[in-house]
């Protein structure tokens, strides 16, 4: 016969599973309808959105330059150092110009940030060569510019060569504003494959570059004999003026596929192989060449027909490089009556100062230097050029503009 359990010691038990009931229920619950999923923020804007962000936005991109240049050149370095410098970005300055070298040794150990923040350095005369400008040793300075700079330098995204000759359109603050919404794989290369007279008068000249292996020697040397266009890749051809990503100058540099080295080979017999060898790479490279937007960012103006170099900008151009959106000009000759203008209206620098941006903290007032005393060097105070620039970025990056320009 089964026993029944007294009156109470049942309430006590049915009053234990009552309470026992949610906790049970809780694994059923959590099988049920799985772990919590966590919102994700909303992502950034492609170029200067105004939605607002739930987290603070990440630290802007750095950019590396390669400052180059020749004898007589360090006044002109100097002028260039004083706008275009900023502690967040990276400097490179090569100059085979002993007196110049040492006056812009002495410049970057006297001016409080650069020495503060060591992110400009000149290179030594056992680093920079004498330069053939139509030779294969300028494109081995610049490879060689690039790859001091993956050394020395760490977490920089873009790289950027600039002569003596050039100057910027706008403050640094505006430039780095912009960059922060791009894709840190895009490179801004003008290039073709229609390379129409280039194939007579520099893919197939043989020639001899005396600067390889005689330091005062910077005329290149050609032969009678010609070669056969190559079948194994396309040439493409363009400006030597560039701003390239990080990743794209590793694969040229440090990269596990051998194209870089078998087209370096290929052009160091070839005029002006600067304007060459990475508009060749980057587009017979599956990698890399739908990373590409066929434009260097640099104004320019041309004869016509055009020469073989751009003319001289003066003040007669002046509104049309304030319009342009583009952030680099070339090219000037020294001391021109218009860098005042661009330092004035488009920098508003002041002579023998660095371009005023969020990283300085003192006042203008009464002609004093802004820039005396700095702060963080990421904060960014962006002023009208960065409008500019992010319109010109909109209309490169339209679909009838971006990917039918890539390698053709």
């Amino acid at each position: 016969m089964r026993k029944h359990l007294p009156q109470a010691s049942r309430h006590r038990w049915m009053r234990s599973l009552l309470l026992a009931l949610p906790i049970l229920s809780l694994p059923i619950l959590y099988a049920a309808l799985g772990p919590a999923r966590t919102q994700q923020p909303p992502s950034p804007p492609r170029l200067g959105g105004r939605q607002q962000q739930q987290q603070p936005p990440p630290p802007p991109p750095r950019l590396a330059y390669l400052i180059s240049g020749g004898p007589g050149d360090g006044p002109r370095i100097r002028r260039l150092l004083w706008a275009l410098y900023h502690p967040w970005n990276y400097y490179l300055v090569g100059v085979s110009g002993v007196e110049e070298r040492a006056d812009l040794e002495a410049f970057v150990r006297g001016e409080e940030a650069p020495r503060r923040y060591g992110n400009v350095r000149v290179a030594a005369a056992g680093e920079w060569p004498v330069v053939s400008r139509r030779g294969p040793t300028e494109l081995a300075a610049t490879l060689h510019g690039a790859a001091l700079l993956l050394r020395e330098f760490d977490g920089w995204s873009w790289f950027i060569n600039l002569s003596a000759s050039d100057y910027p359109l706008m403050p640094q603050d505006d430039l780095l504003h912009i960059f922060s919404y791009l894709p840190r794989d895009l490179n801004f290369i003008d290039h073709t494959s229609n390379i129409g007279w280039k194939e007579h008068q520099r893919a197939r000249p043989i020639i001899v570059d005396p600067a390889l292996q005689i330091s005062n020697k910077t005329e290149v040397l050609t032969t009678k004999e010609k070669r056969s266009m190559p079948s194994a890749f396309k040439i493409f051809v363009g400006s030597s003026w560039v701003i390239l990503s990080r990743s794209f100058l590793e694969f040229c540099i440090l990269g596990w596929d051998n194209l870089p080295r078998t087209l370096l080979m290929y052009f160091t017999n070839f005029l002006s192989s600067s304007e060459g060898y990475f508009h060749t790479v980057i587009c017979n490279s599956k990698y890399y060449q739908n990373t590409t937007i066929n434009n260097d960012l640099r104004f320019m103006a041309w004869d016509n027909p055009p020469r073989t170099h751009p003319l001289n900008l003066t003040a007669e151009y002046f509104d049309a490089m304030a319009n342009s959106g583009l952030p680099f000009a070339h090219s000037f000759t020294r001391d021109d009556p218009v860098l005042d203008m661009i330092d004035t209206e488009l920098l508003r620098r002041a002579p023998d100062r660095f371009t005023p941006g969020g990283w300085c903290l003192g006042s203008p007032v009464g002609g004093k230097d802004p820039c005396a005393f700095f702060g963080r060097s990421f904060v960014l105070r962006p002023i009208k050029g960065s409008g500019k620039l992010e319109k010109l970025l909109l209309k490169l990056l339209e679909p009838d503009n971006f990917r039918p320009k890539q390698c053709i």
